[in-house]
């Protein structure tokens, strides 16, 4: 059986609302989700890939501090 997280528990691994999720998916944006029914799912590796995918490198200065 898949492990699916419910809009509730996305949003606090994503450390957002449960609004702002609902505004992205009519927005089309944020992570991908699967709607069963009337339920919208979200699973864990969809989730890690969304944030992966918006880590920041920091180019290191090699001049100083």
């Amino acid at each position: 059986m898949v492990n699916l997280l419910d809009e509730r528990t996305a949003a606090e691994m994503l450390r957002l609302s449960v609004q702002t999720l609902r505004n992205w998916r009519t927005q089309r944006r944020g992570p991908a989700y699967l709607k069963l029914g009337r339920a919208v799912r979200y699973r864990p590796e969809d989730l890690e890939d969304y944030i992966r995918a918006r880590r920041i490198e920091l180019e290191r200065n090699n001049h100083g501090s």
